[in-house]
């Protein structure tokens, strides 16, 4: 019996060292194959070994920045009626002794990395420095703290980039920051319907109708630069530029209508017609981009 416990003990602890890198969260990472499509790169083998290898690394960097988060924040989520219970240190399923020494491997495995893509471990270490940085002390930056979380994805798809050795256009960079800011602020908005600032202090400094006017510029910047994008470098994407109206329209009705929004990855993978615009949007992408 009391090795039967133990076994259990050890795969509750296994399960909640899975939640604490937060897997499902992953899907941010397709931002680093960006590159890829656009550059038409995906028919080569090298190439998108070279992307899956940097998504990879990002999901690496991007679990580390979580288990950073929640050892720094072990004590509030502890208070908190919901974290208390759904992460897995504030809960008490992962010690904080085994989550230093996930966090320990993980950048070791990071460290190697740099022997096969030492580019984009720079360009790594640039995203784990900054969010070191929000954890201690900018997540606490009204604003600022918005931009952070979005210039994540910037970097994602730099990285993406930077793996395939070629050059991105600027108007897919400032494109990419429109929609994170969008997708950020949206994410602030309904963390501050649903939970006020008691799940994040720096809600305290914003109101509704502020993020709203950040959410809606960030939308109206994201279809013109997209546009001018496709106007400009790749033509033949105009017909991506629908999907792109409607993906944004579809989420504003997901969170005025349906109140979600809070977690961007639940409503792509949740929705069908977020899902099934994504779908089209990318396979449009693909044939437009196709070699002749």
């Amino acid at each position: 019996m009391h090795h039967i416990a133990q076994n259990q003990s050890f795969l509750a602890e296994i399960r909640g060292l899975i939640k604490l890198i937060r897997p499902k969260q992953w899907v941010k990472n397709s931002f680093v194959f960006a590159p890829l499509i656009f550059a038409g790169e995906f028919l080569k083998i090298g190439s998108v070994y070279s992307a899956l290898f940097a998504a990879f690394l990002f999901c690496l960097a991007a679990s580390a920045v979580y288990i950073v988060n929640d050892l720094k924040d072990i004590e509030k989520d502890r208070a908190h009626p919901e974290k208390s219970k759904k992460r897995p240190l504030a809960s008490g399923q992962v010690s904080p002794k085994s989550a230093i020494i996930l966090l320990i491997l993980i950048y070791i495995a990071l460290g190697f990395s740099w022997f096969v893509a030492p580019k984009v471990i720079y360009v790594i270490l640039v995203y784990l420095l900054l969010n070191w940085a929000y954890t201690f002390k900018l997540k606490h930056e009204p604003v600022i703290e918005i931009f952070i979380v979005a210039f994540g994805f910037v970097l994602r798809v730099y990285a993406g980039a930077v793996a395939l050795a070629i050059p991105v256009s600027d108007w897919m960079f400032i494109t990419t920051l429109s929609i994170s800011l969008y997708l950020a602020s949206i994410k602030r908005r309904q963390e501050l319907v649903q939970s006020g600032s008691q799940g994040r202090g720096v809600l305290a400094h914003y109101s509704v109708s502020l993020i709203d006017r950040f959410a809606e510029m960030s939308a109206i910047t994201a279809i013109v630069f997209y546009s001018l994008y496709v106007m400009e470098v790749q033509p033949q994407l105009i017909i991506t530029i629908p999907f792109v109206m409607f993906g944004l329209f579809r989420y504003w009705f997901i969170v005025e209508t349906l109140k979600g929004g809070e977690s961007p990855t639940d409503v792509i993978v949740q929705d069908w017609q977020i899902l099934l615009t994504v779908a089209l949007w990318i396979g449009c992408c693909i044939w437009a981009l196709l070699p002749a």
